[in-house]
């Protein structure tokens, strides 16, 4: 079930480097793939989650090759990148239950109203850029690096501003939020 690793080719002549770190590459994934899909299988239980978190953490693999190939253990880095993805999921998946309004199963549509300023109203009492750093990151769920980028600041800094604003947001909107 993985992804087929193809050459491009190149001009006049391929560089024997980049194709012997191709190939070593292939290798890599087809000795490591079942074992990491598996493994994702048993902790996220679902054949499809893990396949996704499988890909992303090999493109991240290969996009470090130069680098975790000369590792001690590139199978252990693979799978350490795999459970990285699969934590970072749940915490975004957890952190989104909370954001989410309260469902109710009653009839008053002003209180669902009511609820939903409440929270717009919060947002609001956050400065501009905690307001965009939490939008970036939980709503359109991009990752520290690529919100940085939109907002021309560090990710570390965005990952400060997300973690105030959810601070005063659970304590403007409360644990419901």
């Amino acid at each position: 079930m993985g992804f087929p690793l193809q050459s491009i080719p190149t001009d006049a002549g391929e560089n024997a480097a980049t194709s012997a770190a191709n190939a070593s590459f292939e290798d890599f994934f087809r000795d490591h793939h079942a074992r990491l899909f598996a493994a994702l299988c048993l902790t996220t239980g679902s054949r499809h989650e893990a396949e996704e978190i499988a890909q992303e953490a090999f493109v991240r693999v290969l996009e470090r090759w130069d680098r975790v190939s000369s590792l001690d253990n590139p199978g252990g880095y693979l799978f350490q990148t795999g459970m990285n993805l699969f934590r970072k999921r749940y915490r975004r998946a957890r952190l989104w239950e909370r954001l989410q309004l309260p469902t109710k199963e009653s009839d008053d549509a002003f209180a669902v109203v009511d609820e939903r300023d409440a929270l717009v109203r919060a947002l609001r009492e956050l400065s501009p850029r905690q307001r965009a750093a939490v939008v970036l990151t939980t709503i359109f769920d991009y990752p520290s690096e690529e919100a940085g980028k939109i907002m021309g600041i560090n990710d570390s800094t965005v990952r400060v501003l997300t973690k105030r604003a959810r601070a005063e947001l659970r304590t403007t909107v409360g644990d419901e939020a």
